[in-house]
């Protein structure tokens, strides 16, 4: 008994066309992925009141950069990692130094460098002394002498008679403040993980069409 085995030119091409068809399904797949976490990302981020700002630092990249493969792969990341991870896992936050946070009240006003005002720059703009009140219960204060304005602001009285002057609380002191969990990602990279298998036969059915 003689036994021939012949190879097909034409299997070999088939064989040679669906690789290929996986590598494009793939990728696209990935891409596809890495977008639609991309944009979870950034809609919980809006959603949860921190801003388009933060909301734009979240990106992504597609690998390869150029061509298609069966190990294409989607990198989504942030820019402002300690920011958004902060709201992720709601950290306890403590006093570097282990003295006290402090928190700015309505009457501290806003920072020039963006963020929060500290205590030390607010004394710099106002060209006020703020005076250290300790309370038993509840949380101490930093408070100034001074007046407020038509934006409920602490600044420099100038009258002469202490018409309008008050004793105004700036900020709050706190040994510790526990930041609130306002972002759940792992829950939007589950989703869009378990939809890989499928993006991927979807594409790869759409490419053979």
């Amino acid at each position: 008994m003689k036994l021939k085995l012949d190879i097909d030119p034409d299997i070999v091409a088939m064989m040679a066309a669906e690789v290929a068809a996986g590598e494009r399904a793939v990728t696209a797949a990935m891409r596809e992925a890495g977008t639609r976490l991309k944009t979870a990302w950034r809609t919980q981020i809006t959603g949860a009141g921190l801003g388009r700002r933060l909301a734009n630092s979240i990106r992504n990249q597609n690998f390869p950069k150029s061509g298609e493969s069966l190990d294409a792969a989607a990198l989504v990341w942030s820019k402002a990692p300690v920011i958004v991870g902060a709201h992720d896992t709601g950290p306890l936050i403590r006093s570097k130094n282990g003295f006290w946070l402090a928190i700015p009240l309505p009457a501290a006003g806003k920072s020039l460098r963006g963020g929060r005002i500290t205590p030390g720059e607010w004394e710099w703009r106002r060209g006020l002394r703020l005076r250290f009140v300790y309370r038993r219960t509840g949380p101490s204060l930093l408070v100034a002498e001074g007046r407020l304005n038509t934006k409920g602001q602490a600044v420099v009285s100038r009258s002469k008679t202490g018409r309008g002057k008050v004793t105004a609380p700036i900020f709050l002191l706190v040994p510790q403040v526990k930041l609130p969990k306002r972002l759940n990602l792992d829950r939007d990279a589950e989703r869009v993980l378990d939809s890989v298998p499928g993006l991927i036969v979807a594409n790869w059915v759409e490419g053979m069409l």
